[in-house]
């Protein structure tokens, strides 16, 4: 007997601006972080999902293979499609979440905007986002405070293609893939950090209200589409007797 669908009652929304391919990936993304679908277990067949959702294999197809890029699924030639075991051995980090940990301590979080504008793409951004020299892009320079304490600097860039007004209500959720959203005509769909450990120039440790020569994180950000092309990239600078590391591994989809 053929194994049922999970989740039957979920739908697609065929009419949402997100790409149906990437709703049904998430659906199956999460069947299988339940354990709906379990590690080495095969997934039904593309013309199943297509039947029961009510579109193209091409769509299911492009669905699977999101997943099988984030490692989550692999496929067989001639057996199936099957579910992944996790890469636990793998180890990634990141900063503890700011709006998470800040008010469990009793603080207030807060964010300053200094400057939203329109720039040129000079040589560096012209090759972290993949443009022409002198695209436009938008660059938002931040600070996110506690208790009106500057606690990280944010220098972020979006590839300027909506002809959409800046808005102050945008500081609600400052993030990159967000911002992306509002102003880029690409949908951000995966993202990648790279962090290190730096000493604040000139200009970061008067942001930051720190002596010379202090220890930070700095991470670097670049969000991407679904073709893998550079949407933003941006720079986040913690402060280093504010911040700790934390691991966590597994996988799923961005």
């Amino acid at each position: 007997m053929k194994k049922k669908l999970i989740n039957q009652t979920n739908k697609l929304d065929k009419n949402s601006v997100i790409p149906v391919y990437y709703q049904l990936a998430k659906l199956l993304e999460r069947d299988i972080l339940q354990g709906n679908y379990k590690p080495g277990e095969v997934l039904p067949a593309e013309n199943e999902f297509a039947s029961r959702y009510g579109i193209s294999r091409m769509t299911v197809r492009r669905a699977i293979s999101e997943l099988v890029m984030a490692g989550m699924i692999y496929t067989e030639k001639g057996k199936g499609t099957f579910v992944a075991k996790p890469k636990l051995d793998d180890v990634e980090f990141e900063l503890n979440d700011f709006q998470r940990e800040i008010p469990r301590k009793g603080m207030k979080t807060g964010i300053k905007l200094l400057e939203a504008r329109i720039v040129r793409a000079d040589d560096e951004l012209s090759q972290k986002l993949e443009v022409p020299k002198n695209t436009k892009c938008i660059h938002f320079r931040l600070i996110v405070t506690a208790n009106d304490e500057p606690l990280v600097y944010e220098n972020k860039y979006i590839i300027f293609t909506k002809q959409n007004p800046i808005l102050e209500q945008e500081l609600k959720d400052p993030s990159l893939s967000n911002l992306a959203k509002l102003h880029a005509d690409r949908l951000p769909t995966t993202s990648k950090r790279v962090l290190h450990a730096a000493i604040v120039t000139d200009e970061e440790a008067a942001v930051l209200k720190v002596r010379p020569n202090t220890p930070v994180f700095l991470v670097k950000q670049t969000i991407y589409d679904n073709n893998k092309k550079p949407i933003g990239w941006g720079t986040s600078v913690y402060r280093g007797d504010r911040y700790k590391l934390t691991s966590y591994t597994g996988w799923g989809l961005d």
